[in-house]
């Protein structure tokens, strides 16, 4: 399987406390990933390291081949990398449709997939609610129609009708030749037509590998790590 972005023995600090202690992780091509892992495991620090959001202390991190070093996170984005974070996603001063209009021509798919913003248009995105900042904040994102799209938790705060919906979409994104790469805490049921499987703890790769195979670890690996989460799909 092809692979669109990977980070190669890749190591992030803040001060004194490393995050990632030499992670190499590969995201194949037209395909989601699912990174798992708990609070403090190293997902966001793997996400923000591919967008270029925090520097590396050692490694290097590769998009199409090409290694990263010295690209900016606005250069990233304009080559067609996104990033949803789990927090402050959103403009809050700005109104909805104008938080939407940054990400570019796809705010009609944004609306077709979550009509819920449609009556919010003209709100303010910091009078919005948690939950309705997630999805302008994904929405955002979406409209850039990107061709690696990364996501903090995204389902954090949506309803489990909504984040079945989104994970359906980006599972036909990637279907259409997009990437993908969602971090979560567990596994939704939602997410199992994912290709591949990361699991991080204390800033480790403990496990790679399809969705079935996360569902049945060894005990001393499976030991305190996330798990399909078959119930809500959050």
């Amino acid at each position: 399987m092809p692979v669109e972005a990977a980070l190669r023995a890749v190591r992030v600090r803040y001060g004194p406390l490393e995050a990632l202690h030499g992670v190499d992780l590969a995201f194949p091509s037209a395909a989601v990933t699912v990174l798992l892992g708990r609070n403090g495991a190293g997902r966001t620090s793997a996400l923000h390291a591919l967008a270029g959001i925090v520097p590396l202390s050692g490694g290097r991190a590769t998009w199409r081949g090409r290694d990263l070093g010295g690209q900016s996170a606005h250069r990233r984005a304009r080559q067609g990398l996104a990033l949803v974070p789990a927090e402050r996603g959103v403009f809050e001063s700005l109104t909805v449709a104008e938080n939407l209009g940054l990400g570019g021509p796809g705010q009609d798919e944004v609306l077709d997939l979550f009509p819920e913003l449609a009556a919010l248009l003209d709100r303010r995105a910091g009078t919005l609610s948690g939950g309705q900042r997630q999805l302008v904040a994904i929405g955002r994102a979406l409209a850039a129609r990107p061709t690696l799209l990364l996501l903090d938790e995204p389902e954090r705060g949506l309803a489990p009708a909504i984040t079945a919906r989104l994970h359906a979409r980006l599972l036909s994104h990637a279907a259409g030749g997009r990437t993908v790469v969602l971090a979560a805490q567990s596994l939704p049921h939602t997410l199992t037509g994912a290709a591949v499987v990361h699991v991080l703890h204390r800033g480790e790769v403990v496990f790679s590998g399809e969705p079935t195979e996360a569902t049945d670890l060894p005990t001393g690996l499976s030991a305190g790590l996330p798990r399909l989460d078959g119930n809500d799909g959050r």
